[in-house]
C-alpha cells in the first residue's frame, strides 16, 4: 500500500534484486520515479543487472526519473546522515518510492541491539519524506528448515513482510513466496510460485497440492496421492 515500509527476506539467489528493481521500474510506469540506495553494489553492476531485464536506468536517470545512490551504512545511521544522503535525491527525481539494499548490512555497522533503533529511525525518514519503501533483507537457509522472520527482531518495524524461499519438490529446486503480513489488508495467505524470466519476476498459482512447504519438507496432499493412486489403477486396467 502508499506509504508503507515492506521488508523482502530471502537467502542468496532468491531474486530479491530483481523484485526491487523491477518494483522502481514499475512505479516509473505508473507515475512514481524512485531512488535505489545500496550498500553492496557499485552503479554499473546495478545498470548492467536490470539492462538484461530490458530495463535502462541510465536512461531513466537521464530522465530524472530514477537515481542510484552508492553509500556505506556507517554515513546512512550518522546523525542526519540520512537527510543529507537522500534529501536532493528526493527533491531531484519527486521520489516517491525507495529500495534498501540491503538493511542486513547495518548491522555490520552498529552496536548490538542497536540495528531496531538505526532502522526505526531510517524508515521513519521513508515515511516522513512520503516514500513507499522496499527494504531487503538477507535472511539465511537452511534446506529442510522453514524461515524464523521473528529472529530479525524488526518485523514490529514494518508494514509488510514478503518472503521468499527456495523448496525442493520432486528432485527439483523451485522458488516460493508468500506474504506473512500486510498491516491494513486481508491479502493472499496462499504460498506462490515464481520464476526470473527475461523480463522479470512472474508469480504464478498456489501449491495447492502440496502440505509442509515452509518446513521445507513438502509433501502431496492425500487427497492427490489418492488420485495418483487411482490413475495408475485405471491405466493398469484399461491396458
Amino acid at each position: 500500500m502508499r506509504g508503507d515500509a515492506v521488508m523482502l527476506a530471502g537467502s542468496a539467489g532468491s531474486g530479491k534484486t530483481t523484485i526491487a528493481l523491477q518494483y522502481l521500474v514499475n512505479g516509473i510506469a505508473a507515475g512514481e520515479p524512485g531512488i535505489y540506495l545500496t550498500f553492496e553494489q557499485m552503479p554499473d553492476q546495478i545498470y548492467r543487472d536490470a539492462l538484461s531485464f530490458g530495463w535502462d536506468l541510465r536512461k531513466l536517470e537521464s530522465e530524472g526519473k530514477f537515481r542510484v545512490v552508492c553509500t556505506s551504512p556507517s554515513l546512512l545511521i550518522e546523525g542526519s546522515g540520512a537527510e543529507e544522503l537522500l534529501g536532493d535525491a528526493i527533491k531531484d527525481v519527486g521520489a516517491k518510492r525507495i529500495v534498501v539494499d540491503s538493511v542486513s548490512h547495518l548491522s555490520m555497522f552498529v552496536p548490538d541491539g542497536d540495528l531496531r533503533k538505526e532502522a526505526y529511525r531510517m524508515v521513519n525518514y521513508f515515511k516522513v519524506s512520503g516514500l513507499s519503501s522496499l527494504l531487503l533483507w538477507e535472511s539465511q537457509q537452511e534446506y529442510g528448515q522453514a524461515f524464523n522472520v521473528t529472529d530479525m527482531g524488526m518485523s514490529f518495524l514494518v508494514d509488510s513482510i514478503v518472503l521468499l524461499k527456495f523448496i525442493e519438490i520432486e528432485s527439483a529446486i523451485r522458488r516460493a513466496m508468500v506474504v506473512l503480513k500486510m498491516r491494513g489488508s486481508d491479502h493472499d495467505k496462499s504460498l506462490r510460485e515464481y520464476e526470473i524470466t527475461k523480463d522479470g519476476v512472474k508469480v504464478h498459482s498456489s501449491f495447492k497440492n502440496y502440505q509442509g512447504i515452509m518446513t521445507g519438507s513438502p509433501t502431496r496432499v492425500a487427497a492427490e496421492r489418492f488420485a495418483d493412486v487411482f490413475r495408475e489403477a485405471a491405466g493398469r486396467k484399461g491396458k
